[in-house]
């Protein structure tokens, strides 16, 4: 038998290894990923990576071209969003439910790897999207608005809150009508039991006639409102992305793979689009650039003989016609849109526009190319003034901005520059 003093004993240390244990626990947890912190040494390095790397594609606080990233790392584990940001493409092969179905919420636009990109990087991506750039609420959604109104596609208000409206209003409706029929009823067994006239019996034991509710006024008012409200949100839908040919991807006459071209041999886009740093168009490459290679490679992939598709580029040459592509990006006649000045000037990535191209079997739209678009890209886009000596005068009269000198500081918002 144990005395009283040694069960004190035992329970004592139970207590104590339970509170070393609880202590341990709690530094395993608070100890998980220390480095993604709210450090404003932090924020600073993640925001450069944000730039360079996501900011095309992604905003913190509302959807983009791609989902919105504040509080990624509340919806999944950080590893999860490290390996995704890294090789999203492998995240989704692997069958990751979350993954995929983002990858079907956005029209299965594949993003970039980056897997460049080391772990101090992502926790300093990590830092920024969770801790950088908060804005009021308030002004956040005033500036959404003011962008929808200038936006030819995705402007205006979003669908998804449309249909969230319609849905709430007609829960509400359907949940006033169980409240009135509940009521009712109470009422009409309340009155069953009083003493009442004849008349009133017969008024009150009278049956619900569903007949009569479908053409009373009141219903037919609420279904024609409901009918007209559906049909004008369509209507808005459509006007807003007339012209907008986002994800377009016609099939062209020689199945030319970018990823094979741009990615796994590596040329650079001037190579074949040579006017893209000297002039306003990037130019169609003619077929006399494609024989430059091809004149010595005839097949793909090993194949013995000329491939069917570069004989169509022999055919092209020696029959003297050219090779008719189908144009994938066209903006209307009314705007305005100087490749070299972006390219060679701005130094403007081709991806930036174009996506991950050199990913691209068959091109597509990448961007929505909308008049807001193009103006939340001057908005944000930094000018890059070091060693260039046409900038030291408005640097020097931006000087005292907090800011970085931006597009929309030198004209970038006129409309003048596009429209003329």
């Amino acid at each position: 038998m144990l005395s009283k003093r040694s069960l004190v004993g035992v329970q004592l240390n139970f207590r104590t290894l339970a509170v070393l244990f609880f202590l341990l626990i709690g530094t395993q947890v608070f100890a998980a990923d220390p480095a993604v912190v709210e450090s404003d040494e932090a924020i600073a390095a993640g925001k450069t990576v944000f730039n360079a790397n996501c900011k095309t594609c992604h905003k913190l606080d509302q959807k983009a071209i791609g989902p919105a990233l504040r509080g990624i790392t509340d919806r999944q584990s950080i590893e999860w969003a490290k390996s995704f940001i890294k090789n999203s493409q492998a995240v989704i092969a692997s069958g990751d439910d979350y993954a995929n179905k983002l990858y079907a919420e956005y029209n299965n636009l594949m993003m970039p790897s980056h897997e460049f990109l080391s772990d101090a990087d992502l926790d300093n991506l990590l830092s920024y999207i969770e801790y950088g750039d908060k804005v009021d609420p308030a002004a956040q959604a005033a500036a959404a608005g003011t962008e929808g109104a200038v936006s030819g596609g995705g402007g205006g208000i979003p669908t998804e809150y449309l249909t969230i409206i319609v849905v709430v209003l007609l829960i509400v409706l359907l949940l006033i009508l169980i409240v009135l029929g509940l009521i009712i009823s109470v009422l009409t067994k309340y009155i069953d039991k009083q003493d009442l006239p004849e008349d009133d019996k017969e008024f009150v034991s009278q049956k619900f006639n569903l007949g009569k509710v479908l053409k009373s006024d009141g219903f037919i008012i609420i279904v024609t409102a409901l009918v007209v409200a559906l049909v004008a949100k369509t209507a808005i839908d459509g006007l807003y992305n007339v012209g907008v040919q986002q994800g377009y991807a016609p099939t062209q006459p020689i199945a030319y793979s970018h990823a094979l071209h741009a990615g796994t041999l590596e040329i650079e886009c001037q190579y074949c689009h040579t006017g893209v740093e000297i002039g306003k168009s990037a130019n169609i490459p003619s077929a006399n650039i494609c024989m430059n290679c091809h004149t010595h490679v005839q097949n793909v992939q090993g194949k013995e003989g000329i491939s069917p598709e570069i004989q169509k580029i022999y055919d092209a040459v020696d029959n003297n016609k050219p090779i008719e592509w189908v144009r994938v990006h066209n903006l209307p006649d009314l705007a305005y849109f100087n490749h070299s000045q972006h390219v060679k000037v701005g130094g403007i990535e081709c991806q930036t526009c174009h996506g991950p191209i050199e990913e691209m079997e068959v091109v597509y739209q990448h961007s929505s190319l909308t008049m807001g678009w193009c103006i939340d890209c001057h908005r944000q886009t930094e000018i890059a003034a070091d060693g260039n000596e046409y900038y030291d005068k408005l640097v020097q009269l931006h000087s005292d901005s907090k800011d970085a000198l931006k597009v929309k500081d030198i004209g970038g918002l006129e409309c003048a520059k596009c429209h003329y």
